[in-house]
């Protein structure tokens, strides 16, 4: 039962405390995760985008998100109501009937303005019918209540309107990266791909890494890149990059001719006045696959060497590196084109340093070259499996983003 609240009485800071309490927790913004002593605890990377048209990235939990609330979210107001009304009609000697007054703030979590205006009603009910033998709340009491019961249903309308809000712009702002960076298909022409993406900033499906594959005129042309910077703020560059890319598949006769097309679009953006940092730059490895031809054409702008798994060996595909894209250095002589015969079974597995460069808790790198051949023959497939060990090794996934392409030549029947 609610005892007195005169202001002399020792259960008008309890009762206060507990209401203040509620109210508290109930304007807090349920999106933040803050962690023990304050501190922002960091989400553990979810499962990343593979090849055949799925898309993962670091995902918060659903009902995070906008979604709605798990059932125990919903079941628990209702477990507490019953709790403390079977506890107060059994023990005579404790009043317990105050903690009634915080479940309609606590339900504004769970349920809508419907469903936490059922809550306070009861709520009040309870409280105000002695018969019921739960609280005898009077005058300035049962104002007290009410008022934290339509508090509550304003938060709860509050936090469903932004709930509905937040699920909007979730649904633009991944169909818009979606548009970026597309799902990769299985096979391109004549090559097999398995590809992997996992950007580093929290939410987001698209970072600072690129990859692509696309057939054209003059075979199928694939390019992997890195760009300075990681996530949101390099998605305008790889959207710049994958652009010029896809027109110079259809446009430009040459390999190299491609490489110096991405190079003259990333000066142009970083000389633009709108770009913010004027050294704008990226690495790029730019492969292709001539038509009825078992090789492969490569030009490096600076970006790691594709790994040649032949059989049991796995080597760096010999290239010569050539100046980032973006910094103006190809001039007038165009990057080198290295050739390479492929035979039956070859892979090439093409990655970005968000890879080789991501460190166990001993400081030590990835070691991408001598892990390949142990998880070559995973039944699940080479590039997850790649991304298992990396997580492992890393202790839940390094913290830059991370591409992996895998393809091989699809035997001309």
């Amino acid at each position: 039962m609610i005892p007195s609240l005169a202001p002399s009485t020792p259960a008008l800071s309890q009762f206060s405390r507990v209401l203040i309490a509620a109210l508290r927790v109930s304007v807090t913004p349920p999106l933040s995760r803050p962690a023990p002593g304050g501190a922002t605890r960091r989400a553990r990377p979810g499962p990343p985008y593979q090849g055949g048209g799925v898309r993962r990235g670091r995902e918060e939990p659903g009902w995070l998100q906008g979604a709605p609330p798990p059932r125990w979210a919903r079941i628990a107001p209702a477990v507490a109501l019953v709790a403390l009304c079977l506890t107060q009609w059994t023990t005579r000697t404790e009043e317990l009937g105050y903690f009634l007054a915080a479940l309609p703030a606590v339900a504004a979590f769970a349920y809508g303005p419907a469903g936490t205006a059922v809550f306070a009603a009861l709520v009040l009910l309870l409280l105000g019918v002695p018969e019921l033998r739960v609280g005898h709340a009077r005058g300035s009491d049962l104002a007290t209540v009410a008022t934290v019961g339509l508090l509550s249903v304003v938060i709860a309308w509050v936090r469903r309107r932004r709930d509905t809000q937040l699920v909007s712009v979730r649904t633009v702002a991944e169909a818009a990266q979606m548009a970026v960076l597309p799902p990769l298909p299985e096979r391109v022409g004549r090559v097999r791909c398995a590809g992997l993406y996992r950007a580093a900033q929290q939410g987001t499906l698209v970072g600072g890494d690129l990859f692509d594959v696309r057939a054209g005129p003059y075979g199928v042309r694939v390019v992997v890149g890195d760009v300075q910077g990681h996530g949101l703020a390099a998605v305008g560059t790889v959207a710049s990059l994958l652009g010029a890319f896809r027109e110079a598949v259809l446009d430009d006769r040459e390999l190299a001719a491609v490489a110096a097309r991405l190079d003259r679009r990333l000066a142009a953006d970083a000389a633009a006045d709108s770009v913010a940092h004027p050294e704008l730059f990226a690495t790029a490895l730019l492969l292709e696959f001539p038509p009825a031809l078992d090789l492969v054409r490569m030009v490096s702008c600076g970006h790691p060497p594709a790994l040649l798994l032949r059989g049991p060996t796995v080597t760096e595909a010999a290239v010569e590196p050539g100046p980032p894209l973006g910094l103006g250095l190809t001039g007038p002589a165009l990057p080198a084109v290295a050739e390479l015969p492929l035979l039956p079974g070859d892979r090439l597995l093409a990655h970005t340093d968000g890879v080789t460069e991501a460190r166990d808790a001993a400081g030590h790198f990835y070691p991408l070259a001598v892990r390949v051949p142990v998880l070559a023959n995973d039944p699940a497939g080479l590039v997850p499996a790649v991304w298992r060990d990396l997580a492992a090794f890393t202790g839940g996934g390094p913290r830059d983003d991370v591409a992996l392409l895998l393809l091989s030549l699809h035997a001309i029947d």
